[in-house]
């Protein structure tokens, strides 16, 4: 191997937002995720719904302006 060229490698540790950690060894320290094989549901077998950053909020939000417009074209005023 050539000398220093290779980056460091550290003992960490991965946590998931369900409180699983796993120590493996990684080239980047402590880690956090979101889903891990103890809570995703292709390991677990559980279907499970997964919001990620507000999606389902952002949908409901976006198509209910559209719905208010909608309403207030067809309401006879």
């Amino acid at each position: 191997m050539k000398a220093e060229i290779h980056p460091e490698y550290f003992e960490t540790t991965i946590k998931c937002a369900c409180g699983n950690e796993v120590s493996v060894r990684s080239t980047v320290k402590d880690q956090h995720v979101e889903v891990c094989s103890a809570c995703h549901p292709f390991y677990t077998g559980k279907q499970k719904l997964l919001d990620t950053a507000g999606r389902i909020e952002k949908f409901t939000r976006k198509y209910s302006k559209i719905k208010e417009k909608l309403l207030s074209k067809t309401s006879p005023n």
